[in-house]
């Protein structure tokens, strides 16, 4: 019998909110976001489950490029942190990846390169990063347009991408992200090339930012960027669903401390399950008491610090649930969004830092 932890990977709920990303916009297409393995699902799996319907992948890093390119993935690969040093770029070339070129530095190791090793003419599909607002990554506005000139007239380019990023688009009241449009816009209309403004979050809020290409992320995997009651937000599927078993139940009487510290103490007679996942797995140890947790579909709440490999939940004194019972952490029926409430992180972290031995099971 293998350790009951597992993540089931629905890919058919993956594809529609893809799908879903789509059909904000008529004139839009949308680059895939699987960056950070998917965000934890399993890139080459993820990509070959929407390389019929996405023209594009998005990642952070030449290393993660390779592993799609080593699984057979065809679809062009657009790197979204561009380049880290030179030596990068006889690879970047080889493989026609398209970097995100967000600095001066980038932009001249680049044409260095290509005056080293000329490339075919055309062959070369760029994107250029402008700050808008975020302050993280990007040309500042008034380098922009004599950096683009610099790039596209480059007999070896075939087309430069303008791109930004929002600081607050998951902010509904927020006036930073008009703010950032305008100030893409005005550059924008000068150059006349295709753009790419939205994430996930303005994909499904903002939809002057629909212009060439959209950039789902964290949407594609089911978690909203945004609170329950937003019209689009809800209809995106959970695409992980973290399970496992109770291995034990014991009867407490009131007063009992449970697990590490005894930061958890029975208030009343109650039973405590334990279930088989721990940080060592990826769930967080900051989880604080009343996280909730599904017993054979019923909420109950995590009583005591999450250990290495187990966590304890209080199942009350009325509980009829037994060593082998189902258990879900997030997923279906649990929104990952209220788990990381409890752990004071979000949806992203959770997602992203499941462990190996956590095994995927794709449905």
């Amino acid at each position: 019998m293998a350790r009951p932890l597992i993540a089931e990977i629905n890919l058919s709920a993956l594809r529609h909110n893809y799908q879903l990303a789509l059909s904000q916009s008529a004139t839009s297409t949308a680059l895939a976001i699987v960056k950070a393995d998917a965000y934890g699902h399993g890139a080459v799996t993820v990509a070959e489950a929407l390389q019929d319907l996405a023209p594009a992948f998005g990642v952070a890093c030449i290393e993660e490029a390779e592993i799609l390119y080593q699984a057979g993935i065809q679809k062009p690969v657009i790197l979204l942190e561009g380049f880290f040093e030179a030596e990068e770029l006889p690879l970047i070339f080889a493989r026609a990846y398209q970097p995100v070129l967000h600095s001066q530095w980038q932009i001249k190791l680049l044409l260095q390169a290509l005056e080293q090793t000329p490339q075919p003419a055309k062959s070369l599909k760029l994107w250029l990063k402008i700050d808008t607002g975020m302050h993280r990554l990007g040309l500042h506005p008034d380098e922009t347009p004599q950096a683009y000139q610099q790039l596209v007239q480059h007999p070896a380019v075939a087309s430069v991408t303008l791109i930004t990023h929002f600081a607050c688009a998951d902010d509904p009241f927020s006036t930073t992200s008009d703010q950032q449009i305008q100030r893409f816009n005005s550059i924008q209309q000068a150059l006349q090339c295709p753009v790419s403004l939205a994430n996930s979050a303005a994909t499904l809020n903002l939809p002057a930012s629909h212009q060439s290409w959209l950039r789902p992320g964290i949407m594609l995997y089911g978690a909203s960027p945004f609170a329950p009651g937003h019209p689009l937000g809800d209809q995106l599927r959970p695409v992980m669903t973290l399970k496992t078993r109770l291995i034990s139940v014991r009867d407490l009487p009131a007063g009992e401390p449970v697990g590490y510290g005894g930061r958890f103490t029975t208030t009343q007679a109650t039973r405590i399950g334990v279930l088989a996942c721990g940080y060592g797995d990826g769930y967080p140890r900051q989880a604080i008491d009343g996280t909730p947790i599904l017993v054979n579909g019923i909420k109950y709440r995590l009583a005591g610090r999450v250990s290495m490999d187990m966590i304890t939940v209080d199942l009350g004194s009325q509980s009829t649930a037994q060593p082998g019972d189902e258990v879900e952490l997030w997923g279906k029926h649990l929104p990952v969004n209220d788990v990381a409430g409890y752990c004071d992180t979000i949806s992203y972290t959770l997602l992203t830092g499941l462990l190996p031995r956590v095994k995927r099971v794709y449905l």
